[in-house]
């Protein structure tokens, strides 16, 4: 009998070395942290029941990535949506203090809203792409499309984002 160690080892520095990326991708597809988090934790617990096969697959990202998305799909058809996304925080930074901390949530909060409009295809594409920084070739195995489909599916979210909203003041 082999020892389990060097597998479980092997899962788990994979594990810590994805877990913010998955994380980050989640939340830029819509999740709240603590979803996201749950999603990813479902997506690797996945993962690790057949890790040996994970780990043979001629991309273990892309695999994963697959995963991940597989889970959040059908997270999302057993959610009860109540809350409702809205166009503007209800509050802006207070007069006269700079958080940079604050900034940056800003910036998180409106790369959000302007993502929230695009098609979940849209989105999810680039998001893959540009958050997660997966190639064509990982990001098409993990949509299961081709490579040229994520080609043109980048191109017509970018045309349809509105570069107005990326500068826009929150007010």
């Amino acid at each position: 009998m082999t020892d389990p160690r060097p597998r479980d080892e092997d899962f788990a520095d994979f594990m810590r070395a994805r877990w913010a990326d998955l994380v980050r991708t989640l939340v830029s597809l819509g999740c709240d942290l603590h979803e996201a988090e749950d999603v990813a934790q479902t997506a690797l617990a996945r993962c690790l029941r057949s890790w040996e096969r994970v780990r043979a697959a001629d991309d273990i990202d892309a695999y994963v990535y697959r995963t991940l998305l597989n889970c959040w799909n059908t997270s999302r058809r057993r959610r009860w949506w109540s809350e409702q996304p809205t166009e503007r925080l209800p509050e802006g930074p207070s007069a006269g203090r700079h958080d940079p901390g604050l900034d940056s949530a800003l910036d998180r909060a409106s790369l959000i809203g302007v993502l929230s409009r695009l098609s979940i295809d849209h989105r999810t594409v680039l998001v893959l792409r540009f958050g997660a920084d997966l190639s064509e070739a990982q990001t098409a195995d993990v949509l299961g499309v081709a490579a040229g489909t994520v080609k043109s599916r980048v191109s017509r979210a970018l045309a349809a984002i509105d570069h107005r909203d990326l500068s826009e003041e929150p007010s």
